[in-house]
């Protein structure tokens, strides 16, 4: 596993938590919006995150109909994914910061 695949590992979590607070998404579609995003994740690493968010009531999957194939399952944030989310930004400025300034302090 690369240096980045590892760093993503920490973050996809919150990142996943994120999308779906905007709007409710499908896993394809999901995986999809990361990659818009520049966060290169394969579809199969998504599914067992989300079926673990579910498990832990972060999310909640709805089979829904599709107007273009299969149902499909749709996820939304519950009140503890809020709140999960909430603390991932918190954790993620207070350790953002202090990164980027030691970086920032390497290239000067």
């Amino acid at each position: 596993m690369n240096e980045r695949s590892q760093l993503l590992k920490g973050i996809l979590e919150g990142c996943i938590l994120a999308v779906i607070s905007r709007e409710t998404v499908y896993g394809y579609e999901l995986a999809v919006k990361l990659q818009q995003q520049g966060i290169d994740v394969k579809e199969g690493s998504i599914y067992p995150l989300l079926l673990r968010l579910q498990k832990e009531k972060l999310i909640h999957g709805e089979m829904k109909a599709s107007g273009s194939g299969p149902n499909r399952k749709y996820y939304t944030l519950t009140p503890a994914g809020e709140a999960s989310l909430e603390a991932f930004r918190e954790n993620w400025k207070a350790l953002k910061q202090p990164v980027d300034q030691l970086l920032d302090e390497e290239e000067s």
